[in-house]
């Protein structure tokens, strides 16, 4: 007979717990989705949201039920279909209907919490963690999805592109005045050593191994950058001005001009005075390095970042608020060396491209992160207002190329000492 400890119970508990939380979300996200929305790509460069609700499904089963537990492939049948290198995203329209999902789900979670009751989860605790981040980032990318599906039907979406008057912008009202004022404050990070990353058992592969960083001096902004200051940049020009863009940046530019699809402003762009305090959202990395040009700062390396964020705890994450909210909004946040709005809101794009620390090794396999040190993808920090609790920590580190705008992405900028 198996002798179950009271901590190894406490641990299931836990665990059972947190599995059954993060599933809630995931079922909260889509319960009002129709068949369209469930099976339609809202972008060429993005699975429709079925998919990813089968793919949550088959990774559980893949790495609980079969490589723990020893059973034999469940549901077969979706192998080809859920598993991130069977089909190629233009074919993962062709989906279960969604009562057939929603059964998949369901079979292969009652089969993992029956499994949870006699497992050694003490010796397996790393693979179930990263198992939940593993569901609650494909949570944040639904969430994304959803808002280009929002983008394209609303009249938001429709008239994100139509001219608009900034004549009003070069004599900005006092309220203004003083909002750009006070969300342009910066705060000084003293040189010195940083210990980057994490070695928790929540700590994913890129995250690891921790290691020690000598940092110079240097100022980094208090806040992100709102949509107030950021259309300054629209209003001056920037996106015309070849002065503010990298060689690779302008030849981006120049290429969505050429396709027939010519960007003046951030994709999730609302051009209303409500949203001045928010944070700018959906943002390459190429425009967010123009804009700091255009101030005369830079964007920070994701080591100055995270020394920066120390401290720091989530304001606006879980879809709390339904979306950004003013970078003001949660100053018991702030970070120890002052920084606000950090954690939650809209992820940030650093000037570091994404490869592994010294020491790195791949879990739970070779493709997660490691496919991706391959000198074309920015690091992202921070987590945004659509990040689940079990993904959302200063040294989780987020990647895409330079040039994805439909990240719920910003950015804050810094300049050295």
């Amino acid at each position: 007979m198996q002798l179950i400890t009271p901590c190894l119970n406490t641990l299931r508990q836990h665990l059972r717990k947190d599995f059954q939380d993060c599933r809630m979300g995931t079922h909260k996200l889509v319960a009002s989705l129709d068949e369209t929305t469930l099976r339609s790509q809202a972008h060429p460069d993005f699975s429709p949201v079925g998919w990813h609700l089968g793919h949550i499904a088959y990774t559980e089963s893949l790495w609980i039920l079969e490589h723990l537990a020893g059973l034999p492939p469940q549901f077969p049948q979706y192998r080809r279909l859920f598993a991130a290198d069977g089909l190629p995203k233009q074919e993962r329209v062709y989906l279960p209907s969604w009562s057939e999902l929603q059964s998949y789900l369901d079979t292969v979670r009652q089969q993992v919490l029956d499994y949870l009751a006699i497992a050694p989860v003490d010796e397996q605790l790393r693979l179930w963690r990263w198992l939940l981040q593993h569901e609650s980032q494909h949570n944040e990318t639904i969430s994304l999805i959803l808002e280009l599906h929002r983008r394209a039907t609303s009249n938001i979406g429709q008239g994100i592109e139509q001219p608009v008057d900034y004549s009003s912008v070069s004599s900005p009202s006092s309220a203004l005045q003083d909002l750009l004022h006070k969300t342009s404050e910066e705060v000084y990070i003293p040189e010195g050593e940083l210990i980057m990353g994490c070695e928790d058992v929540d700590a994913i592969d890129n995250e690891r191994p921790a290691h020690t960083v000598t940092l110079a001096g240097y100022w980094i902004d208090r806040y992100p950058v709102t949509n107030a200051q950021y259309r300054q940049f629209i209003a001056m020009g920037g996106y015309d001005d070849r002065r503010w863009w990298s060689e690779a940046g302008w030849q981006w530019l120049q290429s969505q001009a050429d396709q027939g699809t010519p960007i003046t402003r951030p994709l999730y762009w609302r051009d209303d005075p409500w949203w001045n305090d928010h944070p700018v959202s959906g943002v390459s990395w190429y425009e967010a390095e123009a804009y700091a040009r255009f101030v005369g700062k830079r964007l920070p390396t994701e080591a100055e970042w995270e020394r920066a964020a120390l401290g720091a705890t989530a304001g606006n994450y879980d879809r709390r608020y339904g979306s950004t909210t003013p970078v003001t909004a949660h100053p018991a946040g702030k970070s120890h060396a002052g920084c606000d709005d950090m954690l939650g809101n809209v992820w940030e794009w650093t000037d570091t491209w994404f490869a592994g620390y010294d020491g790195f090794t791949a879990y739970p396999y070779a493709g997660y992160s490691q496919a991706y040190f391959d000198g074309q993808h920015r690091v992202l920090r921070g987590g945004s207002w659509a990040t689940r609790p079990w993904a959302l920590r200063i040294t989780v580190r987020n990647w895409y190329y330079p040039s994805v705008r439909q990240v719920l992405a910003g950015f804050r900028c810094a300049r050295s000492a």
